[in-house]
């Protein structure tokens, strides 16, 4: 569910979330650090969209982002994380905490995560979908998607516990948080394996709606009647 910031200074400003204006600015440090990363994301994006991703070698990054290999290597140890991390955990933790209070748990990640994946349909509409290409052909990216959807799990756990009232570590939090995650997951996971031509928002939305319901699985069809069988003697 991750998505790469395209720009550092290009955060999504949305209602129920925390404006640029609520928010402090980077110094100049992290900011010259943010846009090294987003250096190094844009030109992998670009490496794999025309070579494939077994070119995008971390010298042939490196080569193509204008940074050394260790530069590469220092921000993102795991090759894999460069499409699936993107500096936006915290900022979706902070979201989550200024949701409404009285507002169910589940509605407020459904809130803060849908508009996420919408903003970054619409400012990155191709890399959205090389990176959900990538996550089904490629295994090491699929295996490396459920570590970092784990690491997510836990930040906003904190923000669920705060909101609740729950300790962070208390298993129903945990659960919780991990179920709509992992949902919402193989939400994308169809969505990518299906060619990508269903919208991908209101798939994730139905999906929260089915964790709501409680899981219910019915028939998709009408089941038929059972032929009698013949009375045993």
């Amino acid at each position: 569910m991750a998505a790469a910031s395209p720009d550092p200074d290009r955060e999504p400003d949305r209602a129920g979330g925390l404006d640029r204006a609520s928010a402090p600015r980077p110094g100049l440090r992290e900011r010259k650090k943010l846009r090294t990363r987003s250096a190094i994301r844009r030109a992998t994006y670009r490496i794999v969209a025309e070579h494939g991703w077994e070119a995008a070698t971390v010298e042939q990054i490196a080569a193509a982002a204008e940074v050394s290999p260790s530069t590469v290597v220092r921000y993102f140890p795991v090759r894999e994380d460069i499409l699936l991390t993107d500096d936006q955990d915290e900022i979706l933790a902070a979201r989550l905490r200024a949701r409404p209070a009285d507002e169910d748990p589940l509605d407020s990640l459904r809130a803060v995560i849908l508009d996420a994946v919408t903003f970054w349909l619409d400012a990155e509409p191709e890399e959205t979908r090389l990176r959900g290409r990538l996550m089904v052909e490629i295994p090491a990216v699929r295996a490396r998607l459920t570590e970092t959807t784990a690491q997510t799990g836990r930040m906003l756990s904190a923000s669920i516990a705060e909101r609740t009232g729950h300790d962070p570590e208390a298993l129903e939090v945990r659960v919780f948080t991990a179920a709509v995650l992992g949902a919402l997951r193989e939400a994308a996971v169809h969505w990518a394996e299906r060619g990508q031509g269903d919208d991908l928002v209101p798939l994730l939305d139905r999906t929260v709606d089915l964790l709501k319901a409680g899981l219910t699985l019915r028939s998709p069809r009408p089941a038929h009647p059972r032929r009698p069988g013949r009375a045993r003697p």
